[in-house]
């Protein structure tokens, strides 16, 4: 929630925010930059000497404004912890001494840049715009997902900007012997209870729009068969009445990482097609499609992507938000020029979450691709040339 905003001309100025919920958290963490000056409320532990000369320490609630010097992010627990100096007269705590403020949700911050960035400003609209986290049920979570193999499975919270596993059930499964399958039979069964028990736990039914079951071979199938008879005997009224947001869907195995084949399927990219996350995945497919099948329309790497754009031929561009925390100013400079160039030409920009296993992916493309409207002769062949040249 935007409290008040005062940009100057140039763009420098302070903006005073509230996060109200775990993905609040991390748009924070994407705002914050080292170098910028945080204010907060904190706590910090002041000595106190009495009367008679006896030292007591006391926790004490006090506002400070730091320089930020590092920056630590918990995804599983959303928690953010941001390291500085004291920058402000405090009675508590001097000039230069190092604080560590813990943001948490529902506890307004207020944050100064020397510059403000339109990929900062625009994340800030996007985080307190509520039509834009409305398509997503109300809390941000989009979907829950369960990603299994016999034996093992993951239990997912899919919100636009975060794959989070909230659940890891193992269980050892013997082999089905020959005339004897009951102790395999047993194992299976125990298995599947923990996952049901893992989902009713773990996944708010009244906000999430379609509960993924993911898996190679018939797993997933006896699983839901198995988790449906058990609802009809113990009268689950929970499961029974959200049956129809359960979508089969094939994946490779129970790893997490094969939720990225899941958000794929067509069933999936149609329930959940107003979704920031299925949007991103079906811009990565399409790029990998490309790079199959047209290369000369597909780049990736920081260069070859500034080339494509001075040829105004960037379609889409793909980008990891990863590269705007870069500590040097001038390259995360060079990212939000990119940005802001593809924009212009009237392309289209998609951010990717590094938290989500489609971003996970685009980092290991160097972060940075692109789709392109029309062929560019390839960039290494003028590179060979000219490094030729040289020797």
């Amino acid at each position: 929630k935007l409290v008040r905003k005062d940009l100057e001309k140039d763009n420098a100025g302070q903006v005073t925010l509230i996060p109200e919920e775990p993905e609040d958290m991390w748009h924070t963490y994407n705002l914050l930059q080292v170098g910028d000056s945080l204010r907060a409320s904190t706590i910090r532990k002041v000595q106190t000497e009495s009367a008679t000369g006896s030292v007591g320490s006391n926790r004490i609630r006090t506002t400070l404004t730091l320089c930020v010097e590092a920056i630590d992010f918990d995804s599983q627990a959303c928690q953010l912890r941001v390291k500085g100096t004291n920058i402000q007269e405090n009675e508590y705590v001097k000039m230069g001494a190092y604080h560590t403020i813990e943001l948490e949700p529902n506890r307004q911050f207020t944050l100064a840049k020397k510059q403000w960035d339109s990929v900062v400003l625009e994340r800030i609209e996007q985080a307190c715009d509520p039509a834009w986290s409305a398509d997503v049920a109300g809390v941000g979570v989009e979907g829950g997902a369960v990603v299994m193999q016999e034996g093992l499975a993951h239990v997912c919270l899919v919100t636009p900007s975060m794959t989070l596993t909230r659940a890891k059930v193992e269980v050892n499964i013997p082999r089905k012997r020959k005339g004897n399958c009951s102790q395999h039979d047993r194992a299976l069964e125990r298995f599947y209870e923990q996952v049901v028990q893992a989902i009713q736990r773990h996944i708010n039914f009244e906000v999430v729009k379609c509960v993924l079951v993911a898996s190679p071979g018939f797993v997933r199938e006896q699983f839901c068969d198995y988790m449906f008879q058990q609802a009809v005997k113990t009268d689950n009224k929970l499961l029974l009445e959200n049956r129809s947001k359960f979508l089969q869907v094939h994946s490779s195995s129970g790893h997490k990482y094969a939720l990225k084949e899941a958000l794929c399927d067509p069933a999936v990219t149609s329930r959940l097609s107003d979704t920031k996350a299925a949007g991103e995945v079906k811009a990565l497919d399409d790029f990998y499609k490309m790079l199959q099948h047209e290369p000369d329309r597909a780049f990736y790497g920081l260069k070859h992507v500034e080339k494509a754009n001075e040829a105004m031929a960037i379609d889409t561009l793909l980008i990891s938000d990863e590269l705007f925390r870069h500590q040097d100013v001038a390259t995360r400079a060079r990212y939000v020029k990119l940005v802001d160039s593809v924009r212009e030409n009237m392309g289209i920009v998609r951010i990717f979450s590094s938290l989500h296993v489609s971003g996970e992916q685009l980092g290991q493309l160097t972060g940075v691709a692109a789709i392109l409207r029309f062929p560019v002769a390839e960039l290494s062949d003028q590179e060979d040339e000219s490094s030729s040249e040289e020797d």
